[in-house]
């Protein structure tokens, strides 16, 4: 088992499915998990609830190695080419969850004053 550095963080983003997805049968809505490196706001690891393998990857592949600071960057990269029917609800996603890694280090901030 390995250990979690304490300089890492897990943020979880959800937003609806289109009822028309296969993903949406099985989950409703689509979670991603994301796991940051908070010094270098680096994404670490990533997981997503989508029906296939190819798309998890995919997400992964997108997402791994990114800084949570350049969000835009990956979410321009899904607007381009993921053409898949789920492609708002991870865009929806993605953006909570940066809107939770801001509030996390807003927090932090204020705790260090």
């Amino acid at each position: 088992m390995q250990n979690i550095n304490k300089n890492e963080i897990l943020i979880t983003g959800y937003a609806k499915l289109p009822e028309e997805t296969t993903a949406y049968k099985l989950y409703s809505v689509v979670g991603i998990s994301l796991r940051v490196n908070i010094e270098t706001s680096e994404i670490i690891d990533a997981d997503i609830t989508l029906a296939t393998s190819v798309a998890k990857q995919f997400f992964k592949d997108v997402v791994v190695g990114k800084s949570m600071k350049k969000i835009d960057e990956i979410i321009n990269i899904f607007e381009r080419q993921y053409l898949g029917t789920a492609k708002k609800s991870i865009i929806t996603a993605l953006k909570i969850c940066h809107m939770k890694y801001r509030d996390y280090l807003r927090n932090i901030e204020s705790d260090d004053e």
